[in-house]
């Protein structure tokens, strides 16, 4: 599919969704003043008594509404919590994707200074830490060379072998 027809798809596509909320919107009106046509008129007239007994009956529709809508907001929290609890055990089951970890080459003062902060000053040469070590020069190597025969010849046989191994 090309990109041009692509769009001129999502195009049609809002168009669409946009004249179907136009249409909800006229809907909505259309019924509230339905509704409002079929309450009868408040009628104000009369004496204290009827309009304050007006006034208990709309106060107990009020309260009966009230109670509905917090009954209704109860079950939409319960169904709410439902769902993830749903969700949460379908991603348990099928588990959890780790990414793929890039490789990054990073200095030792660069991770300090990544760990820390750019407050803390830090510096980690770590070659400065480490200890000298001399190699110290064998002197029986140097006499073993020197007479090559005498050794050709100890080690020469089972008795040889033997020597090696015990000294």
């Amino acid at each position: 599919m090309t990109s041009s027809r692509r769009h001129h798809l999502k195009s049609l596509v809002l168009q669409i969704a946009f004249e179907l909320i136009e249409e909800e919107k006229k809907e909505a009106v259309q019924e509230k003043a339905s509704f409002m046509a079929e309450l009868p008129a408040l009628d104000l007239s009369g004496d204290q008594a009827a309009l304050v007994e007006m006034l208990k009956k709309l106060a107990h529709t009020i309260d009966k509404v009230d109670e509905d809508r917090y009954d209704a907001e109860s079950k939409v929290t319960k169904a709410d919590k439902e769902i993830e609890d749903l969700r949460m055990k379908v991603v348990e089951i099928q588990g959890m994707k780790k990414p793929a970890l890039k490789k990054v080459r990073m200095s030792a003062d660069a991770m300090l200074q990544a760990l820390l902060g750019t407050k803390h000053k830090a510096s980690m040469d770590f070659r400065a830490n480490l200890k000298e070590v001399k190699k110290e020069v064998k002197e029986e190597a140097v006499d073993a060379v020197g007479d090559w025969r005498k050794n050709v010849d100890e080690q020469a046989g089972m008795d040889g072998r033997k020597k090696k191994f015990q000294g």
